[in-house]
């Protein structure tokens, strides 16, 4: 006999319906499963019996054929054994096949019978969008984003076969009044001085500008860093649920529901280039570029970064996405992220200055693993050094990061206003509408173009970090030469010795 049963498979972050044909015949006893499964879904046939005997069910001593269709598309993970066992069920006639008609199953079972949780399961799940979808206990919350009260929960094999029979109603999981604790993030009053880098991180989170702070060990730069995330704003429900669909995706832990809060993401500087961008063998995963959409990607040491990792980045960092291509197709992930990087500018942390140990060809070989088109991306490249003995021991309160937020909202609510999320994303005709030139204004990128201090790429990024600036001062309609050079300040270049200079 068949039977077939609805569930879902993921590629990428996006889920792709699957239905799993079951056929059960006389013959010598055997369990094959096709339709291009990777290795997690062949090894179904092992935990599939052993749960089904372990349910006190019976296991058909026959020939099952498994099919995973559509043929041609690649399945992974364990996310199909509910839909197996059930299909077997169904095709050894001890369900009603009428039973599943409306019904898709998504789930990985254990040994003992009992259900569990899956990778993506909010993609998957909405994949199924037109049935009810029974899902493991654990996976009702992110499920109930998308599905709501289409979703089944069940803790084993055994509660699903008894719903499914019409022996006993499908279970109703305790009520549990979960407070969402939320860690409270650093605040910026804890940075003593430092007033240009702080500048330098309110024009960023209010723009959705790329910055990189450059200075000796101890300046602060890490601690700056891990409080940018506190000045951007809730993310709407748009982007909440794009960000909680790549955490599912790529199995990162997820609160009671959607993620409302921007990410911070730090990986380490050792990172593989898939573990950045994304990919794998059996599956191209989201990569950490992926998981910091609609927040914070901090690359700290980003001189020891390898330099093809850092060159991957140029094209999410352009369109916002990444195509991760493989031999079995291509995929595309979400990477709108907001680059924070960190360095010392030499090996040694000291720059070029009076104590510096770093000969000269170790000093251009750390600056040359940064290239050009690499940098040319950065909005925002400043210097930061110790902080002064009189600002550490300075008890005078300084601005907290929730004041900073305010402005930063105000100036992401006129971005709005123009047609995009934030400033950075001003391009073409919007550019000339929303960041008009003043005459005078207009002379000083001019001049910055003749010598070669910016490109045509630069200057689109030096136009659209004065918008910021002009925004979080007044908010005028025109750019004037104070914001464009402002802006210009505020993007400076490594010049070979382990300093930066201005352009």
């Amino acid at each position: 006999m068949l039977a077939t049963v609805r569930s879902a498979t993921l590629v990428g972050v996006w889920g792709h319906p699957v239905t799993v044909e079951v056929h059960v015949a006389d013959g010598l006893p055997g369990f094959t499963v096709v339709g291009l499964p990777d290795a997690s879904c062949r090894e179904a046939r092992d935990r599939v019996r052993a749960a089904i005997v372990s349910s006190r069910l019976k296991w058909p001593s026959k020939r099952i054929t498994v099919n995973l269709a559509p043929s041609d598309m690649p399945k992974s993970g364990a996310g199909l054994d509910l839909a197996v066992a059930v299909g077997v069920l169904v095709a050894d006639d001890q369900l009603a096949s009428a039973s599943i008609s409306d019904v898709g199953m998504l789930g990985q079972l254990g040994l003992d019978g009992s259900v569990r949780p899956v990778p993506g399961a909010l993609p998957l799940v909405d994949a199924m969008s037109d049935s009810s979808v029974v899902v493991a206990a654990r996976d009702r919350a992110v499920a109930e984003v998308v599905a709501r009260d289409r979703v089944r929960p069940v803790n084993s094999l055994r509660e699903t076969f008894d719903a499914l029979a019409g022996t006993a109603p499908w279970p109703e999981p305790p009520v549990v009044r979960r407070t969402r604790r939320v860690d409270p993030e650093p605040d910026l009053s804890d940075i003593a001085g430092q007033p240009l880098a702080r500048w330098a991180l309110e024009v960023a989170a209010a723009g959705g500008h790329h910055l990189l702070l450059v200075g000796p060990p101890g300046a602060g730069k890490t601690m700056l860093a891990r409080r940018l995330v506190g000045l951007l704003p809730d993310l709407s429900t748009e982007e909440a649920l794009e960000v909680t669909r790549v955490h599912s995706a790529a199995g990162l832990a997820l609160p009671d529901g959607l993620v409302t809060r921007p990410p911070f993401r730090a990986p380490h500087h050792s990172s593989s280039m898939a573990a950045l961008v994304g990919g794998g063998s059996a599956r191209a995963r989201p990569g950490e570029v992926s998981a910091a959409t609609g927040g914070v990607l901090f690359l700290d040491e980003l001189g020891e970064f390898a330099p093809s990792v850092l060159d991957a980045l140029r094209q999410p960092l352009e369109e916002g996405m990444i195509r991760v291509a493989r031999s079995q197709g291509m995929v595309e992930h979400p990477a709108r992220f907001l680059l924070m990087a960190a360095m010392n500018p030499c090996p040694c942390g000291a720059g070029g200055t009076v104590g510096c140990r770093c000969a000269p060809g170790a000093l251009a070989r750390y600056q040359r693993r940064l290239s050009g088109p690499f940098v040319d991306r950065l909005d925002l490249v400043v210097r930061v050094d110790r902080p002064d003995p009189a600002d550490l021991l300075d008890t005078s309160p300084s601005p907290s990061s929730a004041e900073v937020a305010g402005r930063v909202a105000a100036v992401r609510a006129l971005a709005r206003a123009r047609g995009v999320g934030r400033n950075g994303e001003l391009d073409g005709a919007a550019l000339e509408e929303h960041a008009p030139l003043e005459s005078a204004a207009t002379e000083v990128l001019r001049a910055a173009l003749a010598e070669g201090r910016l490109s045509a790429r630069g200057l689109r990024r030096v136009r659209t970090v004065a918008r910021t600036i002009r925004d979080l001062d007044d908010g005028g309609s025109e750019l004037r030469a104070v914001d464009v050079l402002a802006a210009l300040s505020l993007r400076m270049r490594l010049d070979g010795t382990g300093g930066l200079v201005h352009g």
